[in-house]
């Protein structure tokens, strides 16, 4: 059985804070991303436009940068551009309304490192800016794309999570669940914390949806073993290795 190890907040090369830019003109999105960053121990600044942050970049000198393809006064593509001649190894994650093969090659092509496509969940969009920076060698995580609880790992990059000596099949939104309750070992978390961070941020859902994913993961976690996502009644769910 493997030991139980918490994640430790991802840091940069030097053991600062990673710092990241979020630039959207949407202020209730921008305001969840930047809680959800900052909860990651991140020192984050946002703008609300692409001249607020190219000012801000020179400034702040952001590890990455989350930026909106749609801004009122210059375009992602542009700001990109900007932003490289000021920063060359900055990281960037654009967020797209556009689902066109076309604009995502246009955005990668430009000098974009990767995207997400509205709406999202703000953990993919976490796993998306780790996995960035670690691969730009900005970051540096002990665990390294590994999330380990008792006998259940998680590997991030590959996607793939093996309790004991068997490979689990989930579906994009129960690994999303999983990888969640998988950072926050012997933490209870709320359903509306679950709902907050794993579904989109528009999501606007109910609780039910947050119990139907729990027995879907229960059935293919913990089926035939001894469990591990438990109830707290009133309160919300935890995930325990087996000796806790």
């Amino acid at each position: 059985m493997h030991p139980h190890r918490t994640p430790a907040h991802l840091r940069s090369a030097d053991g600062s804070p990673v710092r990241v830019l979020v630039v959207d003109d949407e202020p209730d999105l921008t305001e969840v991303l930047c809680g959800a960053l900052s909860s990651e121990g991140w020192q984050v600044r946002s703008a609300a436009d692409g001249a607020g942050a190219l000012t801000l970049a020179r400034t702040f000198r952001p590890h990455a940068v989350v930026l909106d393809w749609m801004l009122p006064d210059l375009d992602g593509l542009r700001v990109l551009h900007l932003l490289r001649q000021e920063l060359e190894t900055v990281c960037v994650l654009f967020l797209t309304a556009r689902d066109s093969v076309e604009d995502r090659i246009a955005g990668i092509t430009a000098g974009g490192d990767d995207y997400v496509t509205k709406p999202f969940s703000l953990e993919e969009v976490l796993a998306r800016l780790r996995g960035l920076l670690r691969r730009a060698g900005m970051a540096r995580e002990p665990d390294g794309d590994r999330l380990v609880v008792g006998d259940l790992v998680m590997d991030e990059e590959a996607r793939e999570v093996i309790r004991g000596d068997e490979l689990v099949e989930l579906s994009r939104t129960e690994f999303e669940l999983l990888r969640f309750l998988m950072r926050n070992p012997r933490r209870v978390l709320s359903k509306a914390q679950i709902l907050d961070r794993v579904w989109s941020y528009d999501f606007g859902g109910r609780s039910h949806v947050v119990e139907l994913y729990i027995s879907y993961l229960r059935k293919k976690i913990d089926a035939g073993r001894t469990p591990m996502i438990h109830t707290v009644r009133g309160v919300g769910y935890v995930l325990k290795p087996e000796s806790s």
